[in-house]
């Protein structure tokens, strides 16, 4: 009796262990997913040996050593926008940020004028919804104003490329659909070669954690912000506290091997490879003073007759219109007095007087910048008394 019992009490104690043993054993096999350990596919894989082309005409640019060259867009009609992008800029951005267009308007614009120049959008901000209604629409040039923090630009790498680079959700769109859906390579399968991602930095933490931002990978270029660097610092071209602020974004750009950008009118500046120019109102401002003025000119002092030489002038009333006619930038405004001041000294006395004229005409139609204006043209060599 008493050995069956302790045979019965083995075997329990057998079972208990046997089954305790499987039991872990299923456990084992029943671990939680992770993510974290997931090795991504090869299903957007190009063949092997096969390297991405290069189909937007932006990135194409960069990658054989700039510069690229972008144009500004604040309006919605689509004559106006494919009159720029067949202007021969590399890209034109969209001024999301600072106009009050829908992206309805935006991606109206897009189908109608693909190209040839890649088509831009200059966003609010590192948002999903942002990024993704531009790269949805057709954007192959992605800006980012006011990034401060390497979260926020994780956060545009995030939603501008696809995984596993990225977070980008495949919603299809017109830009896959329609616009770029015969790319070599296919479009999902090289869009993340063919992107252009440019982060501005515009206030002071932004300059702080700059050298950060640059290593993140996917950032294509920063954008050293003339404008806004000046407002958040209280300094102003060639006021050294501001010089060593673009000095510094420019660095951590060169240091990290991307690009730096900034204003078209700093293309005489070492290290940039890429930028920015006018608007669309800045370059009809200008066309048509050059125009006037050349017509003027030929017309003659006695109302008709042979077409006389064409005024050294013409070019700086031109540039002083279309930057100071109307102020958008103040930058670019007192770039372009000063330009104009300093070559003045070169121009015959009548010349001078067109440019003091019409400097003087500007600071009367800007009573907030006057001052500003004249102080740099007296800086320059130029008298507007």
């Amino acid at each position: 009796m008493r050995i069956t019992t302790l045979l019965t009490v083995v075997a329990v104690a057998a079972g208990l262990l046997v089954g305790g043993t499987a039991q872990d054993a299923a456990a084992q096999e029943e671990e939680p997913f992770r993510a974290a350990d997931f090795e991504y596919g090869s299903r957007f894989a190009l063949p092997d040996g096969v390297t991405a082309e290069i189909w937007n005409p932006a990135k194409a640019k960069l990658v054989a050593g700039g510069p690229m060259i972008g144009g500004t867009v604040r309006a919605t009609d689509p004559r106006t926008y494919c009159a720029m992008a067949a202007a021969g800029y590399d890209f034109v951005w969209v001024e999301m940020q600072h106009e009050s267009i829908s992206w309805e308007q935006v991606a109206r614009m897009w189908r109608t004028c693909p190209g040839p120049a890649a088509p831009g959008a200059r966003v609010a901000y590192a948002d999903e919804r942002e990024i993704q209604h531009a790269t949805d629409m057709g954007a192959l040039v992605i800006v980012v104003p006011t990034v401060d923090s390497v979260e926020e630009a994780q956060a545009a790498v995030d939603w501008t490329y696809f995984p596993p680079i990225g977070r980008r959700s495949a919603g299809g769109g017109q830009g896959a659909g329609e616009l770029w859906n015969q790319v070599p390579g296919g479009y999902r399968q090289t869009w993340n070669d063919n992107v252009v991602l440019i982060l501005m930095i515009e206030t002071l933490e932004g300059v702080e954690a700059s050298r950060e931002i640059a290593q993140i990978p996917g950032v294509t270029g920063l954008f050293a912000a003339s404008g806004d660097l000046g407002n958040f610092s209280g300094y102003g071209e060639g006021d050294p506290e501001y010089e060593a602020l673009i000095t510094e974004v420019s660095e951590a750009a060169i240091d990290a091997g991307i690009h730096a950008c900034a204003p078209l009118r700093w293309a005489n500046r070492a290290s940039f490879t890429c930028f920015q120019a006018g608007t669309e109102a800045a370059n009809i401002r200008r066309g048509a003073a050059a125009e006037i003025q050349q017509a003027n000119e030929s017309f003659g002092a006695t109302g008709g007759g042979a077409p006389v030489e064409r005024s050294g002038a013409a070019g700086l009333l031109a540039e002083l219109t279309a930057q100071c006619g109307s102020i958008t930038y103040e930058d670019d405004c007192y770039a372009a007095v000063r330009n104009a001041a300093g070559a003045a000294g070169d121009l015959s006395e009548d010349e001078q007087a067109q440019v003091a004229r019409r400097l003087r005409e500007i600071m009367g139609n800007n009573p907030n910048q006057a001052d500003r204006i004249g102080e740099i043209a007296a800086e320059a060599g130029l008298s507007v008394q």
